[in-house]
């Protein structure tokens, strides 16, 4: 018996092949073996031989084929009646004739990926949701492993996205029905300007949609943290990103310079945002407004951009709106970024960075309170030199002051006697004049006022000298309490400014080239053992040094022009 050879194309011989057809190696063809119903294989028989002729209209074929079977033929088939109606493997493969007719081209199509199943050849869950995301259609596809090798690469290239669930593109696919597979499409081409356009339209009428109700703002014109004690941090667990976050913040936290809290979320798939914010919910409601964190960090690993897609959700991006706390972002991409990204106060490429911006921040926070206490030291050093000198005037002042008060007592003193003795040579005179019997009461009366004159004298010196004396100690009590208090002050700035200087100087201290060579840099040397930081310093060596943390190597350089 000859065999039915077929026209299979090459992309279409693993269908062929899961149908049943074989290859003959001697001709290069695939025929259908003996037992295997040739109705299956109707769309790659040669031209002018069909197993069945359906029309367009598969009802009018399948009636056909029914009526067909029903009839008797001969006279015999009377005694012997055969069953009405037609297999269902022959039913199915008119139905896929009849599509194989109706779609004789690739037909470009918008789905939306559910599953991803990669075994060489891609199988795909597609679907079309409506606005309310419940499901419209459904249906299964395929990639052959020589298509996938040819669009998926060219796919990721133009639009940085791994075909994965979420995702929505336009393909170009042929629809076909196999009667053991039931339909399916074979997908040709994918469109990635069309992804590319679905994601940016998302995040536009996201944006959108929060300028119009005037949020958009609001987180990205919120000052960024003076200093950070206390910071929450958002991230999947056992991300890659968030090992690298932690290993700086774990330092930083050894010094007692800044505490980190983290919670865990999913980024990717279904009700990742939602879960996002849940997570940051409670543990803020927790701390409730006693102490409220300097800011919110959400990190993870790198990744392809539809990962981030995830990320462009309304309610995630309201939220970080709406927080009175900063928010810093460090999703992993450069290039590319994210809603969250857009409305955060601050945006990092990578958890790297983030971490990198909080330690710059503290240490700009350090050297100002060193600044600070140097110039808290001039200040006070110039502030005890003026004291000492303003002391030392009001010192001379009182001084200056008691002693013209004496002088001035002294000489009023001597005038005083000068008036009495006067006033009495005066009366002397007078009563010699008068008369001799006046002589002794003139004498005592003299002698009496004379008395009181010097009593008088002698009081008012010594009130001014004790009241000299009481002012004098006054000003000298005065003086040694602001004197006291200034030493003191000044002893508590400099024990307050050592002690900070010390905290700085042991974290300087705790830092050096091994840790950093340990996380992967390297240092690079001339041949003398000079360090060179450009290309163009570079350039001019012929050979340099490079140190890893466990060793070293010499290279030679190429100048540019030798490059292929």
């Amino acid at each position: 018996m000859s065999r039915q050879y077929l026209n299979v194309p090459y992309l279409e011989k693993d269908q062929a092949k899961a149908l049943g057809a074989r290859f003959d190696g001697a001709v290069k063809r695939w025929y259908v073996p003996d037992g295997v119903d040739l109705d299956l294989f109707m769309a790659w028989l040669p031209a002018g031989q069909t197993a069945l002729q359906p029309s367009v209209d598969a009802r009018v074929a399948i009636n056909s084929y029914s009526d067909e079977l029903s009839l008797p033929q001969t006279a015999g088939e009377l005694d012997a009646p055969r069953p009405r109606g037609v297999s269902l493997s022959r039913l199915l493969a008119s139905v896929g004739a009849v599509l194989a007719q109706a779609f004789t081209d690739d037909v470009w199509v918008l789905v939306e990926v559910v599953q991803v199943q990669m075994r060489g050849h891609v199988y795909l869950e597609l679907s079309e949701r409506d606005a309310s995301g419940q499901p419209l259609a459904k249906a299964r596809a395929m990639i052959w492993s020589a298509t996938a090798a040819r669009i998926l690469p060219e796919f990721e290239r133009a639009t940085g996205m791994v075909l994965g669930a979420g995702i929505k593109l336009l393909v170009r696919a042929r629809p076909v029905f196999h009667a053991q597979y039931g339909f399916s499409l074979e997908v040709q081409a994918i469109d990635a300007d069309y992804s590319l356009g679905d994601l940016e339209a998302r995040k536009r009428e996201i944006r959108e949609r929060l300028h119009r109700e005037g949020v958009f703002e609001h987180n990205r014109r919120l000052p960024a943290p003076w200093d950070y004690r206390l910071v929450l941090v958002l991230a999947p667990e056992g991300a890659a990103g968030l090992g690298d976050f932690r290993k700086e913040a774990e330092r930083l936290e050894r010094f007692g310079l800044c505490r980190f809290v983290y919670v865990h979320s999913r980024f990717q798939g279904e009700g990742a945002a939602r879960a996002m914010v849940s997570a940051l919910e409670a543990q803020l409601q927790r701390w409730g407004q006693a102490q409220p964190p300097d800011a919110v960090v959400l990190i993870r690993g790198g990744g392809a951009v539809n990962d981030l897609a995830w990320l462009n959700d309304y309610d995630l991006a309201r939220f970080i709106c709406d927080l009175p706390i900063p928010v810093l972002t460090g999703l992993g991409h450069e290039r590319d970024s994210s809603l969250p990204d857009e409305v955060a106060q601050q945006r990092f490429d990578t958890p790297s960075k983030v971490i990198a911006g909080i330690e710059q921040c503290i240490v700009q926070r350090a050297q100002q309170a060193q600044a600070l206490a140097q110039e808290l030291f001039a200040h006070a050093a110039r502030a005890s030199q003026s004291m000492r000198q303003h002391i030392e005037q009001q010192h001379t002042q009182v001084r200056s002051l008691a002693q013209q008060h004496i002088s001035g007592a002294r000489q009023r003193s001597w005038q005083h006697r000068s008036d009495i003795q006067m006033a009495a040579m005066q009366q002397l005179h007078l009563a010699d004049q008068r008369s001799t019997r006046l002589w002794q009461q003139t004498r005592a009366s003299a002698v009496q006022q004379l008395s009181q004159a010097q009593l008088q004298s002698t009081l008012l010196w010594r009130g001014l000298g004790q009241d000299a004396l009481r002012q004098l100690q006054h000003a000298r009590q005065a003086s040694a309490e602001q004197w006291q208090q200034l030493c003191e002050r000044a002893q508590g700035q400099v024990q307050h400014a050592r002690q900070q200087s010390q905290a700085l100087l042991r974290e300087v201290t705790g830092q050096g080239p091994e840790k950093t060579l340990a996380r992967g840099f390297a240092i690079v040397r001339s041949s003398s053992g000079q360090p060179l930081t450009s290309r163009a310093q570079a350039s001019g060596q012929q050979a340099i040094d490079i140190q890893w943390h466990d060793g070293s190597a010499t290279a030679d350089i190429t100048p540019e022009h030798q490059h292929p």
